[in-house]
């Protein structure tokens, strides 16, 4: 029989592992989703926990890649530029079905969303995870679907949202309001998104795949020919009225810096970055100083 002593000291040990064993570690891992094109198909997404991050719980920023690339490809060339990050966040790169995002019409018809909060809940339960603090950023078809999480998901702890050249589409916002999804993409449902949440959104005055002034893409698809969408400064104001802003459209920068115009609502809370002359790759133009200020700031 052991004695009080003992159990007291098994006890703490059993805490002790179980504290350990609790912590989110860099790696693969999986979530098992079946629709329409698989059953019990295993998603997976890669995380990067920072070497010195110790045991105080850390931020966590998820990253989606564009239509076409996949998760590792996006691990490697974004962890490259972004040492603040990395030392600050704990980062995560999930994988597209098919290398992409289901949005209206392309290859993966998977329950993104669904996919997304899983990784966020399952996330969450690591001791080493600041369970309110999540920020996802998005490029291009990545993108859109930061935009339809936006727009669709009722986890608070979402605080930051980063879109990279895709303003809503015309599917995602119809003029007068938001829309879900729906199971079949045709968007005929009005949505109220939460609100307090911040947004940024970077587009290019040169982009050819979506374009700057809004209107349809030469190249995406949709249901009936190809995919509209807002006007960049369109879409951001769009934002920022749902988050509280009662004001006209800015129709100057807040600030410009070389290329780089920013049009700021709310004390920062909702930002479009215009970068002139840029093509469809206009986020590389963002400085990770910029990045990192709206993703630790805010209320």
């Amino acid at each position: 029989m052991p004695t009080k002593k003992v159990i007291i000291s098994l006890f703490v040990f059993s805490l002790m592992f179980r504290a350990t064993a609790a912590e989110l570690k860099s790696g693969e891992y999986f979530i098992t989703q079946t629709w329409s094109q698989e059953s019990n198909y295993k998603r997976t997404y890669h995380v990067n926990v920072p070497d010195n991050a110790g045991t105080k719980p850390l931020p966590v920023f998820i990253f989606l890649h564009g239509n076409g690339g996949n998760a590792q490809g996006a691990m490697r060339g974004f962890l490259r530029p972004n040492k603040p990050l990395q030392e600050r966040f704990i980062m995560i790169f999930p994988q597209g079905y098919q290398r992409s995002w289901n949005i209206v019409s392309e290859r993966s018809n998977a329950d993104d969303l669904a996919y997304i909060e899983s990784i966020i809940e399952t996330v969450s339960s690591y001791s080493n995870v600041q369970k309110d603090n999540f920020s996802i950023m998005g490029s291009s078809n990545g993108a859109a679907l930061v935009n339809q999480i936006a727009i669709e998901t009722k986890l608070a702890c979402i605080k930051n949202y980063v879109s990279a050249v895709s303003p809503l589409n015309t599917y995602q916002h119809d003029g007068k309001h938001f829309k879900s999804k729906g199971k079949d993409n045709n968007y005929t449902e009005i949505t109220a998104p939460l609100t307090r949440k911040r947004l940024m959104n970077i587009s290019g005055t040169k982009d050819q795949l979506i374009p700057y002034a809004g209107g349809h893409s030469k190249g995406i698809r949709a249901k009936n020919g190809k995919l509209p969408f807002v006007a960049a400064e369109e879409s951001t104001f769009l934002w920022a009225k749902h988050m509280g802003y009662k004001g006209e459209r800015l129709a100057e920068p807040t600030t410009v810096d070389g290329n780089i115009e920013t049009f700021s609502y709310l004390n920062g809370d909702v930002v479009h970055c215009k970068v002139i002359n840029a093509a469809h790759n206009a986020g590389r133009a963002i400085k990770e100083d910029v990045l990192l200020k709206f993703l630790t700031g805010g209320r």
